[in-house]
């Protein structure tokens, strides 16, 4: 089963509720599971290089399979790797704080990347959009 437009909205909308709260103002990425882009959502006062760096983020995550901190610690453990990456994935790929895999059961269906905070405060914003994304799956 894969994501909606519907459904990714709704997390953005969840997401973006949550920024504002933390006082942050992020852009929300999320990407299928090849890592093709299924919503950019900017808030206004986001960092203008979040609209890039969220989507690149939530791709990576989406194509390693991997959580945002674990592709960190694979980028600090093979940068050469890492600096080549771009070009085989045919896109940027970053690896960063606040992108998370969306799991159905067992199966990677897409990513959800947050950039313009603080790496706590994306991180944060990402699991308010897992959960969301778990609300509307079950609704």
């Amino acid at each position: 089963m894969s994501l909606t437009s519907e459904q990714a909205r709704a997390v953005s909308a969840r997401i973006r509720a949550h920024a504002t709260g933390l006082g942050a103002r992020v852009t929300v990425a999320i990407v299928d599971a090849g890592g093709h882009v299924l919503l950019v959502d900017r808030m206004d006062g986001a960092p203008p290089l979040s609209a890039r760096i969220a989507p690149a983020k939530a791709s990576g995550v989406a194509l390693f399979h991997r959580d945002g901190n674990e592709l960190v610690r694979l980028q600090q453990a093979w940068p050469a790797l890492f600096a080549q990456m771009d070009q085989v994935a045919g896109a940027p790929v970053i690896a960063g704080a606040g992108s998370r895999l969306i799991r159905r059961e067992d199966a990677v269906i897409g990513a959800i990347a947050v950039s313009g905070g603080i790496p706590e405060q994306d991180d944060a914003c990402a699991e308010v959009g897992l959960a969301a994304l778990a609300t509307t799956a079950t609704a």
